[in-house]
């Protein structure tokens, strides 16, 4: 074994040459055979290149197959539109459509964007870039790109188990919506009328609420009905009840689960099964299904905009949503709501927007890919307030209510206010059909991509333990099926409160500032953020602007740490529409699943620390020593000739392994 001298360059790498990888009697220093190259050597910084595609041994054939010997390279996206399309299908999502308009309104209307924008650039967009340049540069999904710094790898359990509880708790809005869908083909909406077997005698398809705005007139009927203003006090519209009554057939309590409803369990199965077939072949085939899936949405929500500010009081709506109250700027929760809302909308901390960036070219420029993307998602929110308030300002109008006693957001928007508002128009099932095939579609990708997300994850785990060419297939089949048998728990007549659990807790702003947190001090201070900006460089060709850098090391930290602290120090316990109270074991089964995620980072930190050897400063110089892929051979190495380029039977056909970055 041999040392050779680089051409001097502005930064030292030192390689070590190995003989060629066909010569059988090869060992490297800790004994291995170049057969099974080890998962690190002696010292902790030299690492194995994979399967011995740049000595010719094995790797992929010119079709992109599995050759004798090796194992198949990455996928990557047929076309950078493709890996766009996925990034909006996933990161553009309900939230955009649900929670933003609602608490925009809420906190100010216009004034909100003021929070909201800062915080994109001092926090979306630079945790936004770093997931996706990181996923690119390791070409690793959420777990193997922490081979930055394996002492943290903690990291990408946590973000495994976040995702896993949002795939599994995300995909009952699609069956809800779904069956909402197929009650939509129907001459009158079954949610519209009091005459169902699911109705009460409480039930009030119209209320005259101006007619009962004086309270000396309790006990004086109303309109055309037999319903007096102390009778419509207690009163449940139509809606509410096929929402309680016959969607959820909710129970009293989440001790009392109930039976199950066969009718969403179809359903459920039924966006499973959709959600399996767009996901089982891989990358390929969901950079195609997303080019629908990421823009009809779109088309549909131009739709409605242009069919909602021609109905009578939608000026009034608009109003009410972009109309600034400038008090609101002193209320702390109008920027701890602009900073939640950032972290859900852009879905970063969740490992899926590492993963789809590992399918990118190492070259591709991600860092215009992020203003791209967080332009899309952010112009997505606030257009969608435009159609959601259209709608709601008719709806207050035809009750003639105020907007903020229809206003909603959540699961009460989409199944509730909307579907009521529907019902108020003319051709409602047409209406409620295009809104609830929205819904579904932008449910969808964003579930399809979790998935692939978690997938890659798990597959990174152990590819060359465990190579079968169906390996992919498989595993999407296994975690559908898993989080299926967890849904059965939703789909009871106590599935709601389940949910709640799953929604409140385990993808909760806690746990997503908590792991954005440790991502940007991992980067910024353990492995370095100049040396970080440098790889990144190297990817795009030019140097991101210093802000990024700063706000890594600085200032995101400090704001994740700020709203993380605000958010425990105001905790308030889970209720179900302000009335039920979760019993005390209820609570402690929700923080179990926010601790799952979170105590992955510690407990993975300090056994770590312990299994290593030597003393304190050398257990941590070995274990934050980064763990090089096959791919940055070629990349790291400018001044030497690429390992394409050499020819056989030369001493440039040597492996070259890397003992640092640049």
């Amino acid at each position: 074994m041999e040392k050779q001298t680089l051409p001097s360059s502005s930064s030292s790498c030192s390689l070590v040459l190995l003989e060629e990888a066909k010569k059988s009697s090869l060992h490297l220093p800790n004994g291995a055979s170049s057969g099974s190259f080890p998962s690190a050597v002696t010292n902790g910084s030299l690492v194995p290149l994979g399967a011995a595609a740049a000595s010719g041994s094995g790797g992929q054939d010119k079709k992109g197959g599995p050759v004798p010997g090796g194992y198949p390279e990455r996928e990557t996206w047929t076309r950078q539109m493709d890996f766009i399309m996925s990034c909006v299908g996933f990161a553009v999502g309900l939230g955009n459509v649900w929670r933003f308009p609602y608490l925009c309104y809420k906190n100010g209307g216009g004034v909100f964007l003021i929070p909201y924008l800062l915080i994109v650039f001092i926090g979306g967009i630079p945790i936004f870039f770093l997931e996706i340049s990181l996923g690119q540069f390791m070409k690793a999904g959420s777990i193997n790109v922490w081979n930055i710094a394996p002492l943290f790898k903690g990291l990408g359990y946590a973000s495994m188990v976040i995702v896993f509880f949002c795939n599994t708790y995300y995909i009952m809005v699609l069956a809800w919506g779904f069956y909402y869908l197929i009650k939509s083909f129907t001459a009158i909406l079954p949610w519209s009328t009091c005459d169902n077997e699911w109705n009460t005698a409480s039930c009030i398809e119209i209320f005259h609420h101006q007619d009962c705005k004086n309270a000396s007139l309790a006990n004086t009927t109303v309109g055309n009905s037999n319903f007096t203003c102390a009778e419509l006090a207690n009163g449940q519209s139509p809606i509410i009840e096929f929402w309680e009554n016959k969607v959820l057939n909710i129970s009293s309590g989440l001790d009392e689960l109930g039976q199950m409803n066969w009718e969403l369990i179809l359903c459920l199965i039924a966006v499973w099964v959709l959600v399996y077939f767009c996901v089982w072949k891989g990358v390929k085939s969901t950079g195609k299904i997303v080019y629908f899936t990421a823009t009809f949405p779109y088309v549909v929500l131009i739709i409605l905009l242009v069919r909602g500010v021609t109905l009578p009081g939608a000026y009034d709506g608009i109003m009410y949503y972009i109309k600034p109250d400038w008090s609101k700027l002193g209320e702390a929760q109008v920027w701890i709501d602009a900073g939640t809302q950032i972290f859900f909308s852009y879905a970063i901390g969740l490992g899926a927007l590492t993963a789809l960036g590992s399918y990118n070219r190492f070259n591709n420029d991600c860092y215009k890919d992020a203003f791209i993307l967080a332009l899309i998602n952010s112009g997505t929110s606030f257009f969608a307030g435009f159609v959601v308030f259209s709608i709601l300002g008719f709806m207050a109008a035809e009750q003639g209510v105020d907007i903020s006693q229809v206003a909603e957001s959540g699961p009460g928007l989409a199944f509730i206010a909307y579907p009521k508002a529907v019902s108020l128009m003319p051709v409602a099932p047409l209406w409620a059909a295009l809104f609830f095939f929205m819904l579904l579609l932008l449910g969808l990708d964003s579930q399809f991509v979790g998935v692939e997300g978690f997938v890659t994850g798990i597959l990174d785990l152990f590819p060359r333990h465990y190579h079968h060419r169906y390996k992919r297939e498989i595993a999407v089949a296994i975690c559908c099926l898993v989080c299926f048998i967890i849904d059965l728990s939703m789909v009871t007549q106590g599935g709601m409160y389940v949910f709640q659990l799953f929604d409140y807790y385990s993808a909760s702003g806690m746990t997503l500032l908590w792991q954005t947190f440790w991502e940007c001090m991992v980067v910024a201070w353990v492995y370095g953020a100049d040396r970080f900006m440098d790889d990144v460089a190297r990817m795009i060709g030019y140097r991101p602007f210093p802000w990024m850098k700063w706000c890594w090391s600085f200032i995101t930290p400090c704001l994740c740490l700020g709203i993380f602290i605000f958010h425990l120090v105001h905790y308030k316990p889970l209720t179900y529409n302000n009335v039920y109270v979760y019993p005390w074991w209820g609570e402690v089964i929700g923080w179990c699943l926010a601790l799952a995620s979170m105590l992955c980072i510690p407990v993975s930190l300090i056994y770590k620390l312990f299994r290593a050897k030597g003393t304190m400063k050398e257990r941590w110089a070995h274990l934050t020593t980064p763990v090089w892929g096959a791919h940055h051979l070629e990349y790291m190495a400018p001044d030497s000739k690429s390992l394409s380029s050499m020819s056989p039977g030369t001493d440039d056909s040597k492996v070259i392994i890397f003992e640092s970055v640049m």
